[in-house]
This record gives C-alpha cells, sequence and structure tokens, in this order.
C-alpha cells in the first residue's frame, strides 16, 4: 500500500504539487479565522454593578449599596460566585456565571434586578449601574494633557481637568473599539459657596434653606430672544459665579426677600481629591 503511494507520487507530481499548494492555502486561511490570541483570554463570565457615592464611607458603602446589591444578585439563575469590594465613595459587586449563559443573558438579568435594587437604596447614596463589557486582558491606553511651552500660565489643573471632561473624553469614546474612558488627576471643578451663619441667623434663614434655594434655582432654561431684520436672535449668557450673587431667599416671615450679596461668596473651587478614578 506505501509503495503504491510512493509510485502514485512520483509519477504525478503535478497532481501532488497542487494538492500541497491547496493544503497549504487551507491552512493559511483557517489560521486567520481562529479568534485566539497570543495570551488567551481566560476572564470568567461576569458583570460588575458599580456605584459611586463620594461622601460615604465604607461602613456605609457596605451596609446601605453593597449589602442590598449581593442580596438581589444572589437569586440569579447560574450564579457560580459574587464577590465585592467596598471603599470610601465606592461599591463594586462582581457576579460571576456559568460560561454556557452567554454574554448578554447575564447583563439583561442582572438589569432587571438593579429596578428593584435602586428603591432599596436610600437618597442620595449613589444610582448603581452595569460596568462595561471588557475582560481581564483589555489593552489600556493612557494620555496626558499637557500644555505647550510657555502657555503653562494659561491653564490651571481645573481647566485641564474640564477640558479632558467635556472635550477629549467625548471625542474617546467615540473611536471604535473604546469600551470606557476614564480620568484621572488635576482638579474636578465645582462651585463653592459660603455663607456667614451668623448673618443668615440674624435674618431668620437657615442653611438647609440656602441648599433648596441652590437646588432649585441650578436649572438650565432658555433666554427667550429678539428679532433683527425678520431673524430671531437668541440669547447665550457667558458669567462667572458672580450671578449666584443675585440669589435670593424666601424668609419664614412673610413677603420678604433678603438679598444674599453680602451674606454669601460664590468662587470656583475644586471637588476634594480622595485617590479615587472618576
Amino acid at each position: 500500500m506505501i509503495n503504491r503511494i510512493i509510485d502514485f507520487s512520483i509519477n504525478n507530481k503535478f497532481i501532488i504539487g497542487l494538492f500541497t499548494l491547496a493544503l497549504i492555502g487551507a491552512g493559511v486561511y483557517s489560521m486567520t479565522q481562529v479568534h485566539i490570541d497570543a495570551v488567551p483570554d481566560i476572564t470568567n463570565n461576569q458583570v460588575q454593578v458599580i456605584t459611586q457615592s463620594p461622601n460615604l464611607g465604607t461602613e456605609d458603602i457596605e451596609q446601605f449599596v453593597t449589602y442590598p446589591v449581593e442580596v438581589a444578585m444572589s437569586n440569579l439563575p447560574d450564579i457560580k460566585e459574587i464577590r465585592s469590594v467596598s471603599r470610601f465613595g465606592l461599591s463594586v459587586v462582581t457576579v460571576v456565571f456559568d460560561d454556557d449563559m452567554g454574554t448578554y443573558l447575564p447583563r439583561q438579568l442582572v438589569s432587571e434586578k438593579l429596578t428593584e435594587v435602586r428603591e432599596q437604596i436610600p437618597e442620595g447614596f449613589g444610582q448603581p449601574s452595569i460596568g462595561p463589557i471588557s475582560t481581564g486582558l483589555g489593552e489600556i491606553y493612557q494620555y496626558t494633557l499637557e500644555v505647550e511651552e510657555g502657555y503653562q500660565d494659561d491653564y490651571s489643573a481645573i481647566e485641564l481637568r474640564t477640558i479632558q471632561d467635556w472635550i477629549v473624553r467625548r471625542q474617546m469614546a467615540m473611536v471604535p473599539g473604546v469600551v470606557e474612558v476614564n480620568a484621572f488627576g488635576g482638579n474636578k471643578k465645582q462651585y463653592e459657596v459660603a455663607v456667614d451663619p451668623d448673618e443668615l441667623r440674624a435674618i431668620g434663614i437657615t442653611i438647609s434653606d440656602v441648599f433648596q434655594t441652590l437646588e432649585s434655582n441650578n436649572q438650565n432654561t432658555g433666554g427667550a430672544y429678539i428679532e433683527r431684520n425678520h431673524q430671531p436672535i437668541s440669547f447665550v449668557a457667558k458669567v462667572l459665579p458672580e450671578v449666584f450673587r443675585i440669589l435670593k431667599i424666601w424668609s419664614s416671615r412673610p413677603l420678604r426677600v433678603f438679598p444674599l450679596k453680602s451674606r454669601m461668596w460664590v468662587t470656583y473651587a475644586s471637588e476634594v481629591r480622595c485617590a479615587m478614578v472618576h
């Protein structure tokens, strides 16, 4: 049998050559279609529930956020493991499913449970959300925002962080293949209101009144328009924090309004940094 195969190969070199080329071509094509990386992905089938609450300590995060999420997720089918991490201002609950469940079915089940969990978490303690679809071997690209030499004094750490959050981050999120963009470093911009308690107490206004008024007035609204040459021109205002100085609060006394310009100061400030990625 072997002798006949050898004789056939020697006497039909052209056919054997074509067969060899076809075998090589099939091997190259199969190699390009195999989804195996140099480092195999060994990440299990997991869904992460992330809750951010910058003002809560570790014990409060564990009691009011992490524990309700773990209890709600424990009743889901085909769960292999539930683990969690609670730290200052952050709760991460990882739910591991069987590999046969696929990728999207576990996320759907977790999403349905989150609707119930949000009702159990006290108001102001954060809203749990599902993390992005990614693996432990996903590529991470890091970049920095730097000011060209000679312009360092024109941009502060607050301005660089604002550019990152509102311009660069949105552009990077639209790049194909990017799952999530996280920012850290710099100073996160916020408005800081400083009040004089003695002055407010003298006119019968409490800190709670100031807080509620700021919350209700911090809304966007249209500035109407004027008509010129049969064309509407919209109003767009660009103002500094002095705009908040015109804030007025109704006191408990009837029909009296007090301007707070001399009793409160509004400035730009940065969020307290706690070594967390936002």
